[in-house]
């Protein structure tokens, strides 16, 4: 939930001892699987208004994807040109039958070119200098916003996710979609409070000695009122809207359609993204995020994590006024991490609540496995005090040891700047899409990471790094998998933190000593462990010693001693 005040209230001990168990909650019923099957009894049960919800999801989103495809044709056209001359090139060594080919092949093209060209200048009404074109991405940017906000809470919530991927999306977008995480219409209070009494199975006036008539914050699943316990601990109550399962409900159902036509007519679509995979991710997720119980349990195991972090505070669950519904939690007020000017009048230098931050990021990826996956700057708030503040647990991440296993590789790669290793790493961590060969592909990872690896994450525009990479790209391009949606998410909205906070900021180079101190921490308990099973004969087939990698972790040791 975004607000400039924070969720809680004192720095009290950060969590000593276990996850706090829930008194008695209502339970919730689990989430139905996206299936084929679901999706239809969902889209058939709502007859004509389902069709025309469909329509204007449909209308939104094509027209969105429509603005972006032809913002970036440019950098598609100039590809397409290329992989033309190139087969045409090739094709003079084959016949007159595949010279015949190529030259339709090109002719089609440059017809195509032309079509798209002219409904280019037709949509936005002619050529364009870099003012006008700057006045067209502003307005569109509105359009989209509003567009989403009309959607409701669903699209809210993408909206949300879009607003923090400036690799993906013209900058005027990216400003403007950042203002759905705390510019979002709150519903009737009148309809809070009556969830309110119906959760806690209370009036209000037995649940809360006070309560404002106004909430303080609104936004995508829910919004926030101020209030005051009996006993008089002052907290943030938060209550979800209305009606929510159901629509997000439907409305999945919907996108699971579209992204299922897309692939059928559309196939290369799917290519870049696991859009499919992506959809189900976001399914689970967003369902998570709607239990209120569940934000509280992973509020919990956050405290816990960081118990022995001074710096670092979670707020604390009221679990005799929490239910899946309405949320009860301790209040503070704070100052955003991108509020520069609020920063320094309190004294607290901006740079390092940034480092603070990635440190607690790197810890989250590389040693607990359970990240907050919402970092946006309206969930992070900096106490007069200095302690760093997070809060609003509903949007959790979690990581297999494998795939941690395997992220601790690629952090030794990148610190080592080992562009084979990194190469390797893309392989193993599925960046490419199925059924591709490696070793086809392993050549252009590696220029891939011999160009972009001093870059910062928001300078690598993926869309472009795709189409101006070598042809074998094109043919085997890479994907984001959906176990890394939230991840990357994490990562690119951190990126945006540390720029606005630090203009020189790099990612990589801010984590390298951090990620170097929890990468030998973490490797040098598995060599432990390694070494005490074989003394004692407990070791089994699968334990061995890794020579290879003992030798870099000696390496990264000896490098961190000297440097200091």
């Amino acid at each position: 939930m975004t607000s400039n005040l924070a969720l809680i209230k004192k720095p009290e001990t950060n969590g000593n001892g276990p996850v706090a168990s829930v008194p008695s909650p209502s339970p919730k019923q689990p989430v139905e699987p996206l299936t084929e099957e679901n999706v239809n009894e969902l889209l058939s049960g709502r007859g004509l208004r389902g069709w025309l919800r469909a329509a204007r999801v449909a209308r939104v989103l094509g027209l969105f994807s429509l603005y972006l495809f032809l913002d970036t044709y440019d950098v598609r056209a100039d590809f397409n040109r290329r992989a033309v001359t190139r087969l045409r090139d090739l094709a003079r060594k084959k016949g007159r039958s595949a010279q015949f080919k190529a030259w339709f092949n090109a002719q089609l093209y440059a017809a195509l070119d032309r079509f798209i060209r002219v409904l280019r200048y037709a949509i936005f009404r002619g050529a364009e200098g870099s003012e006008r074109k700057q006045a067209r991405l502003e307005k569109q940017a509105v359009w989209m916003r509003e567009s989403l906000i009309d959607l409701g809470p669903t699209f809210i919530k993408i909206g949300q996710a879009l607003g923090t991927r400036a690799d993906l999306l013209p900058l005027a977008y990216v400003k403007e979609l950042a203002t759905l995480q705390d510019q979002v219409p709150a519903f009737p209070t009148d309809e809070a409070f009556a969830i309110v009494e119906a959760e806690l199975g209370r009036s209000l006036h037995e649940a809360y000695a006070e309560i404002d008539s106004e909430p303080i914050a609104a936004a995508s699943l829910g919004q926030v009122y101020r209030a005051r316990l009996a006993t008089g601990e002052e907290v943030a109550v938060k209550v979800q809207r209305p009606n929510l399962e159901s629509t997000i409900s439907f409305d999945v159902a919907i996108l699971f359609r579209l992204v299922k036509l897309t692939n059928r007519f559309f196939p290369r679509a799917n290519e870049n993204a696991d859009w499919e995979g992506m959809l189900r991710e976001f399914h689970s997720t967003i369902f998570e995020e709607m239990d209120y119980v569940k934000e509280g349990r992973n509020a919990d195991r956050f405290r816990y994590n960081f118990r022995t972090w001074r710096a670092i505070r979670v707020p604390k669950i009221y679990w005799s006024h929490t239910n899946t519904r309405v949320l009860t939690l301790d209040f503070i007020r704070g100052t955003k991490v991108v509020d520069l000017e609020g920063l320094r009048a309190n004294r607290i230098s901006p740079v390092k609540v940034n480092r603070l931050l990635i440190r607690t990021y790197l810890k989250q990826l590389l040693e607990d496995g359970f990240f907050h996956a919402d970092p946006h700057p309206g969930n992070l708030l900096v106490m007069d005090s200095g302690h760093l503040a997070f809060f609003d647990f509903g949007m959790v991440g979690r990581i297999s040891p494998k795939l941690q296993s395997q992220m601790i590789d690629a952090f030794f790669h990148v610190v080592a700047r080992d562009v084979k290793g990194l190469g390797q790493d893309i392989i193993n961590l599925n960046f490419l899409k199925p059924g591709v060969d490696p070793e086809t592909v392993r050549p252009v990872v590696e220029s891939l990471f011999t160009h972009y690896l001093n870059l910062r994450l928001g300078e690598v525009n993926f869309k472009e790094l795709t189409y101006d990479l070598a042809e074998v790209i094109y043919e085997y391009p890479f994907r984001l998998p959906s176990n890394f949606t939230y991840i990357m998410r994490a990562l690119m909205t951190l990126e945006g933190i540390g720029v606005v906070t630090d203009p020189g900021f790099s990612f990589f180079e801010t984590a390298k000593p951090f990620a170097r101190e929890f990468m030998l921490r973490r490797e040098g308990r598995m060599f432990r462990k390694l070494i005490f099973d074989k003394l004692t004969g407990r070791e089994n087939g699968e334990s061995q010693i890794a020579w290879s990698r003992v030798w870099k972790l000696t390496k990264m040791a000896a490098r961190m001693y000297l440097e200091k």
